[in-house]
């Protein structure tokens, strides 16, 4: 089954990467400059287009009236040490990356599209260290990123901290997954961690703060595209239903 939407592809030249980094922006069957868009910013961009059959469902979802307008945009990695960098809380260039999030990725849409101006109608969206990295960037822009999709982040100590610290936490929308057979999940430098139950103190955390917030535990889900592709739905329905 062919998308229904147009693909197009933007570029930022980025001062605070240094780099140019490449936006894969996909906008619905019946798109209208005369009609206003939510905006949905995938990190892992391709997987969530290739694996996650991002576009195809969007198509569905909008075709069935069940989410409000909403554009896509994906940004990719060069490499997993590329990812990891830009992803991680202490890689080298994951200051940087936020900042090119919030002061080049956001302004940008805003300028083309007829967007709503405002954090509640734009979603970061990740999965694994690409969720680690949307709710990193929320959490220091809550006023711009008013939504977040994240599917078995990776948590550390850091993340923990950052929000038990947030004060605006309270403001975000934040939908959650996890699997529960995620307990030796191989990461980036070889070696193998456990996923669940440092997402389980996540919930507890995010529940503490009063949030809107979802959270599932998927029985038996694993670390692999297989399973987030098959909570996609759930998440774009929602967090992109209405504005």
């Amino acid at each position: 089954m062919g998308r229904k939407g147009t693909m197009i592809e933007k570029q930022i030249d980025s001062r605070y990467l240094d780099e140019m980094m490449t936006l894969k922006i996909y906008q619905p069957e019946t798109y209208s400059p005369l009609y206003k868009y939510q905006i949905g910013i995938m990190q892992d961009g391709d997987d969530y287009y290739q694996l996650g059959r991002a576009a195809t469902l969007s198509d569905q979802l909008h075709e069935n009236g069940d989410i409000a307008n909403t554009i896509l945009a994906g940004i990719h990695y060069q490499n997993r040490f590329d990812r990891r960098n830009k992803y991680h809380p202490n890689g080298s260039q994951n200051s940087g990356y936020i900042k090119f999030l919030a002061h080049e990725v956001a302004p940008l849409l805003d300028d083309l599209f007829p967007t709503y101006l405002m954090g509640k109608s734009r979603t970061l969206i990740g999965d694994s260290l690409a969720g680690t990295l949307a709710l990193m960037t929320a959490l220091k822009y809550p006023n711009t990123f008013g939504n977040i999709i994240i599917q078995s982040p990776y948590v550390d100590e850091t993340v923990e901290q950052a929000v038990r610290n947030a004060t605006d936490i309270h403001s975000i929308a934040i939908y959650h997954t996890i699997g529960t057979d995620e307990t030796a999940v191989e990461t980036t430098d070889g070696s193998s961690a456990d996923f669940i139950g440092p997402n389980r103190k996540l919930n507890e955390l995010l529940k503490a703060k009063n949030t809107d917030y979802i959270y599932h535990e998927r029985a038996s889900g694993q670390h692999t595209w297989k399973y987030w592709q098959k909570d996609l739905n759930n998440a774009f329905t929602s967090i992109f239903s209405s504005i």
